[in-house]
């Protein structure tokens, strides 16, 4: 007892000198648990026991790397949360290129969802800002950024009148980044933006949810992504794989976390990154659920038994937990990605350009101020830790690394329901774009101040999915917050 309160004094100081004053409420109910905890000496004997043991053991340090969960959450939902929320609500933000008609490169997929909720809804061109129908060249252009006169959607088709107000300086340059970015290594398989396939879709009004997709077709993907690209031999067993028949006393996961835990660094944070992934989307569905469908207007709101389904550890044989905590390892990671990348966005000539200036200067303002709190948290993840042994192991450990994410973000051209496959596509983008940022860091020091570089560069499309990858993640951490409370209303 008196070892917590000192553990938890120290990480009060901490938290004070970062967030100010409504780090006391936090702490009166930090102090609060702890007395609570002492006091009943097993979950059976507490009085909401049963309702809050999907949050018992989802507290301290998290697992390769020196960050404590209650740290993550004051710091989420207080600082982050509000703000990546207004961001990607901005133009800039919203809209989102995608190709949702490309067939499966490893199965015959016939198991595309009939149900209505499953279904996209593209953005007519109408309603797509001018400057972001016209392309990327209007990214490093600030004579294009003031041009006032065009405001017809129409015109924005006419990319030769766009092209007129660059120099030829900007031309080339713009020239020479394009023919490097072709070149880069990627870690996800991008859509062609210019493809007759691939549609402008408003995100805002495609909300990620539960759709009614289930069964052995998204079952299907899942498996495939755990158990073909997560290095794991077939001869250790995944515990509660859906397609596998239970093996009794081999089924309740420690031989499987044995192998983890035996395994290099670099595989271990690339099986957390993609089971953090899988239990972001799974509180997305939870906490949007359909609840009740009727005439002209469905009900949709937090399912609390779906959420104990998947995460309390009396459901899920203790795996509900390790889940969670794999959310906040991701969560750490495109923390630290969005925290490096801040010099790229913060050169004057790189702008978010929508068309409209007014607009598109408070979402830069508001961008860089996203920034600079991702730059203040004190306790990122140590990316150098990864990649660090002998050279030639190392690069050859990192491409490894790279195609079996490229190949999870195949694996999402698989998926049999439209909305879950944009939103499974944009995060699986998102994270493999923050991937690439932290193992671009030399890159990233030498980028030229008023030019576009040849070592570094992101797409538009690359730039909402980061962002929008992130606030997916910010948003189920907030989300753990409404479900404890209402755990403890059931109670």
């Amino acid at each position: 007892m008196i070892k917590n309160m000192i553990q938890s004094a120290g990480l009060l100081v901490l938290l004070w000198l970062l967030f100010g004053d409504f780090v006391l409420v936090w702490f009166h109910n930090r102090v609060k648990t702890e007395t609570y905890n002492n006091q009943y000496s097993s979950k059976e004997d507490a009085p909401d026991g049963q309702d809050q043991r999907c949050f018992c053991h989802l507290t301290g340090v998290l697992d390769d790397c020196f960050c404590d969960i209650e740290s993550i959450d004051v710091f989420n939902n207080f600082k982050i949360y509000p703000r990546i929320q207004k961001l990607t609500e901005s133009d800039y933000f919203r809209y989102y290129r995608v190709n949702l008609n490309r067939p499966c490169p490893f199965w015959a997929d016939d198991s595309h969802c009939s149900i209505k909720d499953c279904q996209v809804e593209p953005c007519p061109e109408s309603k797509i800002p001018v400057g972001i129908k016209s392309g990327n060249y209007n990214r490093y252009s600030q004579v294009a950024n003031a041009n006032t006169d065009i405001v017809d959607c129409e015109q924005a088709q006419d990319l030769g009148a766009i092209n007129s107000t660059l120099s030829n300086y900007s031309k080339e340059a713009f020239e020479d980044w394009a023919r490097h970015d072709d070149a880069q290594d990627h870690f996800c398989e991008l859509d062609d933006e210019t493809s007759p396939d691939a549609d402008y879709v408003d995100l805002l009004l495609n909300p990620e949810r539960y759709t009614g997709y289930k069964g052995p077709s998204a079952w299907r993907v899942w498996n495939s992504i755990y158990e073909e690209n997560c290095f794991k031999p077939r001869s250790v067993y995944r515990p509660l794989n859906p397609l596998v028949p239970p093996r009794g006393g081999d089924d309740d996961g420690e031989g499987f976390y044995n192998w983890l835990e035996g395994l290099c660094l670099e595989k271990r944070v690339f099986y957390r990154l993609i089971s953090g992934l899988h239990s972001s989307i799974n509180i997305h569905l939870c906490a949007e659920y359909l609840l009740a469908e009727g005439w002209g207007k469905s009900l949709w709101g937090p399912n609390v038994q779906e959420f104990r389904q998947r995460f309390d550890p009396a459901e899920t044989k203790g795996e509900g937990t390790r889940r969670l905590k794999n959310l906040y390892f991701l969560y750490l990671i495109e923390l630290r990605a969005l925290s490096k990348v801040a010099p790229y966005f913060d050169r004057a000539f790189v702008n978010l350009y929508t068309g409209d200036r007014q607009e598109d200067r408070a979402t830069k303002e508001l961008l860089l101020q996203f920034f600079n709190e991702t730059k203040a948290f004190p306790m990122h993840f140590d990316e150098k830790s990864m990649f660090a042994g002998q050279k030639i192991e190392a690069k050859t450990l990192k491409e490894e690394f790279r195609l079996h994410f490229k190949n999870i973000s195949r694996i999402m051209d698989c998926v049999g329901c439209s909305k879950c496959r944009l939103w499974g596509k944009l995060q699986t983008q998102g994270l493999g774009t923050a991937l690439k940022i932290l193992f671009s860091e030399k890159e990233i020091k030498n980028l030229p101040e008023h030019s576009p570089s040849k070592g570094f560069q992101l797409t538009r499309q690359e730039i909402v999915a980061l962002l929008n990858g992130f606030g997916r993640l910010s948003t189920s951490i907030h989300q753990l917050h409404s479900f404890r409370a209402l755990l403890k209303e059931k109670r």
